[in-house]
């Protein structure tokens, strides 16, 4: 029965015995006793046990007798066989190990096992063996005419016997038994496991073994990384592809006395939860939070700060006067009555952590069980014992909650604080109080920059944030304003539109109308004219672009002047009164007066000599006057390369 909570414990999932079938270097006179008192010392103390032989239970069978009649290994209070079988799939040296975890808890285990086992067959020899201790050694005789001992052939049928994959999964599929009581766990190593397994037809091979598998045995960081998916693969990828995440463990793999529950580099195995098979199969479910590969269990709170034991003293009205408390305590729940605020109240008087105005609340309205009672408890008391084994004792009336020596140990949010959390609309008062405390006890005083308050550690942690989001705000204004201006050009641009279809047609109309008003015999004037027209046009619209460019270059010139006459002079003094602490001198604020980065007088004249010497190049000079029947510009030249003066000279007198 579980008194406290899920806690840590050490187990040992692989483990051989003396006489084990293969490999027993368990020597000695008595080497039992040697190999269970080997088990007994071992540091840290292991609780749950699995005792592992090859195809057999026989290792198993004689500790459990140890166990049970003659009072060995009392630490262990979890014992239960893990069967090893090699499978016929090879691996890097040898053959892939898998091995069977079977839950003890039924009387009728063992045989059930061995019902389980026999189920298995393997082939040789031009004859059927199954997986029984009879018929290995049956098979060891075979393969080996010369052996006569029963032993020896144990050991040698036992290396020849090779479980199908295929036949192991579909006995487990049709046997609801061992589907409920076993737990298949793969070797994870290179030598005798999955990984082992490498070449690119057997990929799907190592996948299949992999899913059908509920546990790893394996130690490194990386494997465990890598079946929790923290690594190539993320937790979804893993249930796709093999079912899910799965815990990593390790034993010492033990065959001779030296190295009982010694795993290379102090690998232990650690599991949470209760010593039971269920607390392997729940180690399954969660493998991030219930297993654990290491010298030592994961940490957890740190000791000083949480109650291991609550005591009530000198309370005869209390049925269980002594409650554990498991460090990772996150709910007391119980039927209605059953005590839970009364428990919380006295943790939190053992604490201190009562308020003055909760002690001085009317017992009658009051929703504090000691408050209530106070008249009743008279001079009981409460020790609470620490996880680093410190003691501390308080009245359970509230008579020390004035005392200057008080020391609060716990922050008590008490159930009338929580309805009125749960009765808000919102995040009440109350709460945001409670996180503004939490916030801001959890800085060190030497990083809260002098402020004595959250508001105040508030206002300095956030003032820039503040100033970022009214800059923010005001570019956000900026563009929407011009967004806005862009949404009223695309508005007008169907008008604007129809309006040019309407010059376009008024234009023609006027084409013509001209036409109808020539003069017989002046056509070829007109329709030169309507040529250079046309060239001049061309020339008008670049001349125009040109004027607007050195408009706008004089318009840039007048904004250069305003701005530093008027525009970064202001945002400065702006940026001194937002910055009033700085302790900055007038001179060194002289700093912060924004300019343009180049040169910005020389380049705007620049450009503005520029435009001149484009617009004067376009236009060319005018010719002089002379025969009106004397064309300008020939009738084949190149419009194009003709400048805009000559032009207009030429259009003039085709008028004439």
């Amino acid at each position: 029965m579980i008194n406290r909570g899920s806690e840590w414990h050490r187990w040992e999932p692989h483990i051989h015995g003396p006489g084990t079938v293969l490999n027993d270097q368990f020597g000695g006179s008595d080497p039992w006793d040697a190999y269970l008192t080997a088990i007994e010392q071992c540091t840290p103390v292991i609780e749950a046990l699995a005792i592992t032989d090859y195809y057999t239970t026989d290792t198993y069978e004689e500790v459990r007798r140890q166990w049970k009649e003659n009072g060995r290994l009392k630490d262990v209070q979890f014992l239960f066989p893990n069967i090893e079988l090699r499978l016929d799939i090879a691996a890097k040296t040898g053959f892939v190990n898998l091995h069977l975890l079977v839950n003890p808890a039924d009387p009728e285990h063992i045989a059930e096992v061995t019902r389980f086992l026999s189920r298995l067959r393997f082939n040789a020899h031009d004859d059927w063996f199954d997986c029984t201790k009879a018929d290995l050694i049956r098979l060891g005789k075979a393969a080996d005419k010369s052996i006569t001992d029963d032993r020896a052939a144990l050991a040698h049928g036992a290396t020849q016997f090779k479980v199908n994959f295929t036949a192991l999964r579909e006995a487990l599929s049709g046997s609801a038994w061992a589907r409920e009581n076993i737990l298949i766990a793969i070797a994870g190593g290179e030598g005798d496991g999955s990984s082992g397994v490498r070449q690119a037809a057997d990929q799907t091979v190592r996948q299949e073994l992999e899913k059908f598998a509920d546990i790893i045995f394996a130690s490194s960081v990386a494997q465990r990384e890598f079946w929790l998916g923290l690594r190539a693969l993320d937790s979804e990828q893993l249930r796709e592809r093999y079912r899910g995440c799965k815990p990593c463990l390790h034993g010492s793999d033990a065959h001779n006395l030296e190295s009982i529950g010694k795993p290379k580099d102090d690998r232990f195995s650690w599991l949470k939860g209760a010593l039971t098979f269920d607390a392997l199969v729940q180690a399954c479910i969660d493998p991030d939070g219930r297993a654990y590969v290491g010298a030592a269990a994961p940490n957890g709170a740190t000791p000083s700060q949480v109650i291991s034991h609550v005591q009530l003293r000198g309370a005869p009205w209390v049925a269980t006067p002594t409650i554990q408390l498991n460090a990772g305590l996150v709910a007391i729940i119980g039927a209605r009555g059953s005590g839970k605020t009364a428990l919380a109240d006295v943790i939190a008087a053992g604490c201190q952590a009562m308020s003055e105005a909760a002690w001085q609340a009317d017992g009658d309205i009051s929703a504090s069980f000691l408050v209530r009672a106070r008249s009743l408890i008279d001079d009981a008391t409460v020790e609470l014992t620490w996880g680093n084994e410190e003691k501390t004792e308080s009245p359970l009336d509230g008579r020390d909650v004035n005392d200057f020596v008080a020391n609060p140990r716990a922050r008590y949010l008490s159930q009338q604080f929580v309805e009125e959390l749960c009765s808000a609309k919102g995040a009440s008062e109350g709460l945001l109080r409670e996180i503004e405390r939490v916030i801001f006890e959890a800085h060190a005083a030497s990083g809260n920059d002098g402020a004595y308050s959250f508001a105040e550690l508030r206002e300095q942690r956030t003032e820039r944030f503040r100033q970022a989001r009214r800059s923010e705000s005001e570019s956000i204004t900026t563009i929407s304003d011009r967004i806005a201006e862009e949404f009223e050009k695309e508005a007008i641009v169907p008008v604007l539109v129809s309006q040019v279809d309407a010059k376009e047609k008024l234009i023609a109309g006027y084409t013509t109308d001209l036409s109808k008003l020539v003069i017989k015999g002046a056509e070829a004037h007109v329709q030169r004219h309507a040529e250079l027209t046309a060239a001049a046009q061309e020339l008008t619209t670049r001349g125009n672009s040109l004027a607007n460019q050195r408009r706008t270059f004089v318009a840039m010139q007048d904004e250069v002047k305003s701005t530093r006459a008027s525009k970064a002079p202001e945002m400065l003094r702006q940026a001194m009164g937002r910055h009033q602490g700085s302790g900055l001198s007038e001179k060194q604020w002289a700093d912060f007066l924004l300019d343009y980065q180049g040169n910005v007088d020389d380049a705007l004249n620049g450009y503005i000599q520029w435009a001149d010497k484009e617009l004067e190049t376009l236009n060319g000079e005018a010719p002089p006057e002379g025969d009106t029947n004397v064309p300008l510009v020939a009738i084949d030249a190149d419009l194009t390369i003709i400048k805009l003066s000559v032009l207009k000279a030429e259009m003039a007198r085709l008028e004439k």
